[in-house]
């Protein structure tokens, strides 16, 4: 069973191109499922019912798992079945008629206007480390990036004269996103000053370096982001999506079609972008009854 794991996952990494984290997370998910199924004896894929990917659902809900986690991990089961059956490693496919849970959509935490600005204002920039900060703050919030996707930015992929930069994200899909003018001085600022100074004489591809010249990583862009967040007095708590959450929501506060947003986010399917349109009404439900003279 664990072989046939390992099959799927090649087959997402070679011919899907899925990004590593999600492979990990399939590999992880499923790993879960098959160790669940040893301990009940189960053998063979082949041998497994309905039943028994219900039992493992409700075994999880036991454990005090969230509805959101096995729903993700009921996902990766189907996704492999389905791939099993297509194939033909497997007759037939036990999970085709089971129901995912109702998930609830939960609104992603964001920043007002005046916290982006707050934090946008910690870092130093009268040194080196204070200058690449605040580029990195500044792009984030610029371009609605992933974290996955600041980290592996490469020198190449940035245009400042025409202010745009390119992203590899998920699946390795590539989209362009415009760069407005303060992101665009704060990373020329960078540029010009912090990255000469951290490179040391050597050599990186990677737009952003920490303090030995190599490429940034997720925990230490999460780790400056938080403490910039504690400086600027912020209560809410700060995540590494919160900036791209900050960046979507106040692009369609400010007029933007839903659309446009979906490019710039690099989502494959405008739902997953309408989640900012429920902040939005949010919002709009708050000034109303601000300001209603009958709220």
């Amino acid at each position: 069973m664990r072989e046939l794991v390992d099959t799927f996952l090649n087959y997402l990494s070679v011919e899907r191109g899925l990004a590593g984290n999600t492979i990990v997370a399939y590999g992880r998910d499923l790993s879960t499922y098959i160790g669940f199924l040893i301990g009940r004896n189960k053998d063979a894929l082949s041998k497994t019912t309905r039943n028994d990917i219900t039992n493992f659902m409700l075994y999880q809900k036991d454990k005090g798992l969230s509805t959101n986690s096995i729903s993700r991990q009921l996902a990766a089961v189907k996704v492999f079945y389905r791939f099993l059956v297509r194939e033909r490693l497997l007759k037939d496919n036990p999970s085709s008629l089971i129901d995912s849970p109702k998930l609830w959509k939960k609104i992603p935490d964001t920043l007002s206007l005046n916290e982006v600005k707050a934090l946008l204002n910690q870092p130093n920039i009268r040194d080196t480390q204070g200058i690449r900060d605040k580029a990195i703050l500044e792009a984030f919030y610029a371009t609605g990036m992933r974290v996955s996707e600041a980290v592996n930015l490469k020198l190449d992929n940035v245009n400042l004269n025409i202010g745009f930069l390119r992203c590899i994200g998920k699946g390795n899909k590539e989209r362009v996103i415009p760069v407005g003018k303060k992101a665009i001085g704060s990373i020329r600022r960078y540029l010009e000053i912090s990255r000469p100074q951290l490179l040391k004489k050597k050599e990186s591809e990677f737009l952003f370096l920490n303090r030995f010249g190599k490429r940034i990583s997720r925990q230490s862009l999460w780790k400056i982001i938080k403490r910039y967040a504690r400086q600027a007095r912020i209560k809410k708590p700060i995540k590494p999506h919160t900036l791209r959450h900050s960046f979507a929501t106040h692009l369609l506060e400010g007029g933007a079609d839903l659309r446009s947003v979906q490019e710039m986010l690099g989502h494959a399917n405008i739902s997953t972008t309408q989640i900012y349109t429920h902040i939005n009404k949010d919002r709009l439900k708050t000034i109303h009854r601000t300001f209603h003279p009958r709220p």
